[in-house]
């Protein structure tokens, strides 16, 4: 057994291409391997910005042998069918065989030496590699054939034990050379195999291992801003992605202009992240919650809220910086003053762009929203901040049950949110950071006062299912009626999910009205909510563009969103099904509230036996035909249809005792079964009308005894036609009450 060391280099490789490169690279290998036969020990694969690297342990001298067989065509198939398989296979009519009158070809292949299969794989694996972006070079990229890599390909490291395997990739041949650090070490080294690789290339200044490097940029990062009295601001895309700019990483803490943090700190965040790749740092011992606090860790996708510092200052953004140097320098100080030259022409760039936006107020600014296209068929932006308006400030308030004089005292604050809420999106600060759209706004409506400022912030939260939701009421409903108008209106068009494809997202804006509404206990039925749509308005926009009423669609499609996050979170889904059979029921408070206290009953000994006699119960009537639909929750009719048996149609002039006939005694335990129904069923009325389903429940769990005692002492199918009839009876008046609260026959157990 020998290990195979195998370094493909070439110029920079883009960070963000290093880690699928790295997947692609095992996957094809150990592919080729599969194809010879093969299996190993271990397998190792780095990157730097410079090379993709592979280490695989244990793989033997030789190849096994290998018997293929592969079946053809049968004996008698058309002579067109055997030529095929012949010319598949490669072999000739005499060196295949028929068995039950089916040809059959045996492959026998011999082993093989490890080199020869490693030599034959890594052409294939390059030609195979699928960058995102690749060019070709040279001469030869004259021809769509050349070869193609994400940069020019320069060398080919290919070892096995401690033997060159030859082979070319181009005019690239391999060899056991290959070079260290740009500037420590820009002369050739000599590898002796995988075992020396990686000390050899350190001994270079060279960091083969990506995480290693990962490990060293978050440490150094964090040390040196300690060492300063400050805190980092944690970001661990930044980590990868200065682990992939280097090969010798050295993090450097760097000072810059104080006067340009009267810029938002998300602002010099994103303009130190994006354009330069540098950490910013803040004051110790920064606050817990909203903004730049300790433990965020912020992406291009999560930048923070901002800040709410200490009357102290803990927890504001500091002046200062961390860049990840490629290079030990003798002058350390002239790096971070070249780092700080750059960084502070980004950040005038930024200030610029700050006090242009803020010379207009955002109603100014919103005048221009009517040049944005939000889509061809939905019209312009300027005509969704309009619907928006509407069903905010207009509809809303009144639909969710606030008091008259809380809805007046919050219209105008909605309608003013509304109208500037999407006006951010056309100042030259969103322009050059579209991340920021709303966390600029709240800047920009600072004016207007903090409830509206929150509220532009907050109006595309929650963005997942993790997500914040908005901080006040105003937020909310901004929210709320954002994501409504987008679901109604590609959905009024057609324009909805398919399989994996979501454009437009509204799976996640889904979910986002089903939190906003079930997390702030707002009673908002769906069918009001997506009834306060505009249509005259959102018809003007499409242009004339054929449109359909999407309301009901939208109330399934999010009752099924529900149905999946309840799942996620531990709900039974049989439990879901149980509640959600019922229909009609578009309350998502009410619904959920229903669910959870089946599951709670579920739970106890009382729901589990009733669920038992349930089960019982509805098999008997199954069984003699009382398949009708039942009276469920909203006062839906049903009964017995007859069936198998001598089952006579019910009588309408039978006793409200269990609907026995006049000239029938009912025994003691079916006597007992009644009065129970009797003090039950308007027990759990009452509770599913006032919304106290646990209540409910406790109202079922007293038919437990009864139920269980029926079936010990009652037969059911008596030779009586009455008596059966009127038992059966009372099992489906049993049934119909325990389906007012849920339907049992879709619990499982």
């Amino acid at each position: 057994m020998s290990d195979f060391l195998l370094e493909l280099r070439c110029e920079e490789i883009p960070a963000r291409m290093q880690a699928g490169a790295r997947a692609d690279l095992q996957n094809l290998f150990l592919d080729e391997l599969d194809a010879a036969g093969v299996s190993l020990e271990e397998i190792g694969i780095w990157s730097t910005p410079r090379r993709l690297a592979l280490i695989a342990k244990g793989l033997p001298e030789v190849t096994e042998a290998v018997r293929e067989e592969i079946k053809g065509p049968r004996a008698n198939a058309p002579e067109q069918a055997l030529e095929g398989f012949l010319r598949k296979t490669g072999l000739t009519r005499d060196q295949i065989e028929e068995r039950d009158g089916v040809w059959f070809a045996v492959i026998e292949k011999p082993g093989r030496a490890m080199k020869e299969v490693l030599a034959e794989a890594i052409p294939s694996i390059v030609a195979k590699f699928p960058w995102p972006k690749s060019m070709r070079w040279g001469a030869a990229s004259l021809s769509t054939d050349s070869v193609r890599w994400v940069r020019p390909l320069s060398g080919i490291v290919a070892i096995f034990g401690d033997e060159l395997v030859e082979c070319a990739v181009g005019d690239v041949a391999s060899g056991y050379m290959t070079l260290g650090h740009r500037f420590h070490h820009p002369g050739p080294i000599t590898i002796g195999g995988a075992g020396d690789y990686q000390e050899k290339l350190r001994a270079c200044h060279v960091i083969v291992d990506h995480a290693e490097r990962e490990a060293l940029i978050r440490a150094g990062a964090a040390r040196v801003a300690a060492e300063a009295g400050l805190t980092l601001v944690e970001d661990e895309g930044l980590v990868i992605e200065n682990a992939g700019l280097t090969e010798w990483p050295v993090p450097l803490l760097g000072r810059f202009d104080p006067a340009f943090l009267e810029v938002p700190p998300e602002v010099i965040q994103l303009t130190a992240r994006t354009n330069q790749k540098y950490f910013v740092c803040q004051k110790p011992s920064p606050l817990q919650g909203r903004g730049l606090g300790e433990g965020n860790v912020a992406t291009t996708s999560d930048i923070p809220r901002p800040p709410t510092p200490s009357p102290e200052g803990e927890g504001e953004l500091a002046d200062a910086f961390v860049c990840t140097a490629n290079i030990e320098s003798s002058e350390p100080a002239a790096v971070i003053d070249g780092n700080r030259k750059v960084l502070a022409a980004r950040l005038s760039d930024a200030r610029f762009f700050w006090d242009q936006d803020r010379k207009k107020t955002l109603e100014e600014h919103a005048k221009r929203l009517d040049r944005i296209t939000f889509h061809e068929k939905l019209g312009t932006v300027s005509q969704r901040v309009d619907r928006i308006v509407a069903v905010a400030s207009d509809h809303l308030p009144e639909k969710i049950g606030w008091p008259e004089s809380k809805a007046r005292k919050m219209q105008p604050l909605l309608e003013r949110a509304a109208q500037i809420a999407k006006a951010d999106l056309v100042t030259e600060m969103v322009g050059e950071f579209p991340e920021l759209q709303g966390r600029m706004g709240y800047y920009y409506a600072e004016p207007y006062g903090s409830d509206i400022a929150e509220a532009v912030r907050d109006q595309y939260l929650p963005a997942g299912p993790n997500d914040d939701l908005p901080s006040n009421e105003v937020g909310t409903l901004l929210a709320l009626a954002d994501k409504a108008d987008a679901l109604f209106g590609f959905f009024a068009y057609g324009m909805k999910p398919t399989g994996s494809k979501d454009p437009f997202a509204l799976r996640r804006a889904a979910l986002g009205v089903i939190r906003l509404i079930v997390e702030n206990e707002l009673r908002l039925p769906l069918r009001e909510l997506f009834s306060a749509i505009d249509w005259e308005r959102l018809f003007e926009a499409g242009k004339g563009v054929d449109y359909a009423d999407p309301s009901e669609e939208l109330v399934s499609f999010l009752i099924d969103r529900l149905k999946v996050q309840q799942r996620e979170a531990g709900v039974r889904h049989d439990l879901i099904d149980a509640v959600f059979a019922l229909g009609g029921e578009d309350d998502l408070v009410r619904l959920l509230a229903r669910v959870h206290a089946l599951q709670a009953f579920i739970g106890t000994e009382d729901g589990a036996n009733l669920l038992a006699g349930y089960k019982r119960a509805a098999n008997i009537l199954k069984k003699e035909g009382y398949t009708s639909p039942l009276p469920l929750a909203g006062g839906a009719g049903g009964g017995p249809v007859g069936g198998e048996g001598d089952i006579p149609t019910p009588n309408p002039s039978r006793k409200r005792e269990g609907d026995l006939p006049l000239s029938y005694t009912p025994e003691a335990a079916e006597k007992a079964l009644i009065d129970a129904l009797d003090a039950a069923e308007p027990k759990a009325s009452a509770a599913i009308e006032a919304e106290d389903f646990a209540g409910a429940m406790a109202a079922l769990a007293g038919l437990r005894a009864p139920i269980d005692r029926f079936f010990d002492e009652v037969t059911v199918n008596d030779e009586s036609p009455d008596k059966r009839a009127a038992r059966l009876d009372l099992l489906a008046r049993f049934r119909a009450a325990v389906h007012n609260v849920a339907d049992f026959s879709r619990i499982e157990g």
